[in-house]
């Protein structure tokens, strides 16, 4: 499998990572994948480039939609999608984890984001008062003789 840099509009590895969507459902259901699923990848796919399908895993097992689904998972799945282990109270913890402290870094740029607008409001406002103020200062300071 050869993928150009711009394959789906992205890196390699998301455009294998579409390739896996579209072949095995469980990817793009993003349902906990069974320990080893790189190994039955490329058992199916042999000309897979190993360190690509290793990057493309990493993006798929940290995105949202797959934290979420093992964050409430019971079973992790092949790729026909049959359960063959559990995901462990220590997994589905640790993908809580990750979506808490996400939220909250999300949270905190949407705070910064606002206060650097207000920031920008209130200088704005104290730069209309000083116009303001400048045009009354010249208007009333004029010389009548």
């Amino acid at each position: 499998m050869n993928f150009d840099k711009n394959a789906a509009g992205s890196s390699p590895a998301h455009a294998l990572l579409i390739e896996l969507k579209e072949k095995f459902p469980v990817f793009a259901n993003g349902m906990p994948l069974s320990i080893g699923v790189d190994k039955q990848i490329i058992e199916r796919l042999p000309d897979i480039d190993r360190k690509l399908l290793r990057v493309a895993l990493g993006i798929h097992t940290k995105s949202k939609h797959y934290l979420r689904n093992t964050a409430k998972a019971t079973a992790r799945l092949d790729l026909e999608g049959h359960a063959v282990s559990e995901v462990t109270e220590s997994h589905r913890t640790h993908a809580q984890g990750i979506l808490k402290q996400r939220a909250k870094k999300a949270d905190e740029r949407r705070s910064q984001i606002r206060k650097e607008q207000q920031d920008v409001e209130e200088a704005e406002a104290a730069r209309k008062r000083s116009e303001s103020l400048n045009l009354l200062v010249a208007k009333f300071s004029r010389n009548p003789h």
